[in-house]
């Protein structure tokens, strides 16, 4: 998440890693459970930057990652006396955070930009290598958006599926079946736009 380094300067990431949910100290997490305002405020401080980083793997866009982030920690907060301590904040944090990007992404049209980590295709004609991107990018913002979060986390991303299946609240199995239909849909339009994957 952005923070300002000193007043009037522009945010900047860290990238100090987030400590494991296991050391949380138990109490914290029970008084969060109960309600303490001051302990959902520290959980805030130590994930904040880990959820805003799982989000912006969703939806690829920081500014839209940002707000995202913002609405996960309300719903998080609303939510409080549903965390079981004993699991651990942040999977449970992820996992509402995966479903408030979903939410966001039912509400947009399909973006029409690939994300700059996807390799451009091996073609020698610029020309034809961009119009490639460009109808991938069309493809993959057509996908429905449970489909297009698991085939981000697990295909782009590299997410282990065990991760992603916790985030999403399903399966392993479920998840390499989204992952299964998110790439026939993908490659049955690329064939309808005269592309062969």
């Amino acid at each position: 998440m952005l923070r300002k380094e000193e007043a009037g300067q522009e945010p900047t990431y860290s990238r100090t890693a987030d400590p494991p949910a296991e050391q949380h100290d138990l109490g914290a997490l029970l008084a969060f459970r109960n309600g303490d305002l001051s302990a959902f405020e520290s959980l805030f401080r130590l994930h904040q930057r880990a959820v805003y980083g799982w989000v912006l793997r969703i939806v690829r866009n920081p500014a839209s990652a940002e707000e995202i982030t913002v609405e996960a920690f309300w719903r998080i907060f609303r939510s409080h006396a549903r965390l079981d301590p004993a699991r651990g904040f942040e999977p449970w944090a992820r996992r509402i955070a995966t479903h408030a990007a979903i939410d966001y992404l039912r509400k947009q049209r399909p973006d029409t930009q690939l994300p700059p980590e996807l390799p451009a295709p091996l073609v020698p004609d610029p020309a034809i290598s961009e119009e490639i991107r460009r109808k991938t990018a069309l493809a993959f913002g057509r996908l429905p958006p449970t489909l297009r979060t698991a085939a981000a986390l697990a295909v782009i991303e590299e997410r282990p599926h065990k991760e992603v299946a916790e985030a999403l609240g399903i399966t392993v199995a479920a998840v390499k079946l989204r992952v299964f239909r998110a790439l026939r849909i993908l490659r049955k339009d690329l064939t309808k736009q005269g592309i062969t994957p």
